[in-house]
């Protein structure tokens, strides 16, 4: 007999606005405003969530934050033994990133190897004065010395359980689950 797949919501759409304001205040809060500033989303729902936490700064500061949007898949360290054929998108940094004060936004922080590809990857573009990472979702488990500056919610979960993020602009509704098979 198949094993059964349970999910469970752990997030939904009006909690997820929350944790995004949330994140915006602390962000403004921490850098003393948002001078110098700029947002970065990882693919694919990273970038919907960086624009989502540039317009909430702004409403706050009254000023717009550049935006970019980044591909790691180059840039991660197991693209010769996971990815047959890498699906490589576009990355958008409209923006010089040198002295910047840069926001790197992801949904879920798991491994750590994500970020580790977009850190790479943003300081081949330049030097900024900083690079805050900010997720929607921590779910443990490092495999590198990276944690979040910023997190809507700590979800400690299995290594064998998934956690599902579903973003309005990509899947038509927010939330997020997690999976466990």
């Amino acid at each position: 007999m198949p094993k059964k797949i349970k999910t469970v919501l752990v997030m939904d759409a009006k909690t997820i606005e929350r944790a995004l304001i949330r994140i915006a205040h602390e962000i403004v809060e921490k850098n003393k405003g948002a001078e110098n500033m700029a947002v970065i989303g990882i693919k694919n729902r990273g970038e919907y969530l960086a624009q989502r936490v540039a317009s909430l700064i702004e409403k706050i500061e009254g000023v717009q934050i550049p935006v970019g949007l980044m591909d790691i898949t180059l840039y991660r360290d197991d693209i010769q033994t996971k990815l047959e054929q890498p699906l490589v998108q576009k990355t958008e940094i409209p923006f010089d990133v040198r002295d910047r004060v840069i926001i790197l936004v992801d949904d879920v922080l798991f491994t750590g190897r994500t970020i580790r590809a977009a850190l790479d990857q943003i300081i081949d573009f330049g030097r900024p004065r900083c690079i805050q990472l900010a997720v929607l979702v921590d779910r443990g488990h490092r495999e590198l010395p990276i944690r979040a500056d910023y997190v809507g919610k700590n979800i400690p979960t299995a290594k064998s359980e998934r956690v599902k993020v579903k973003i309005k602009e990509v899947d038509g509704e927010d939330s997020v689950s997690i999976v466990k098979h």
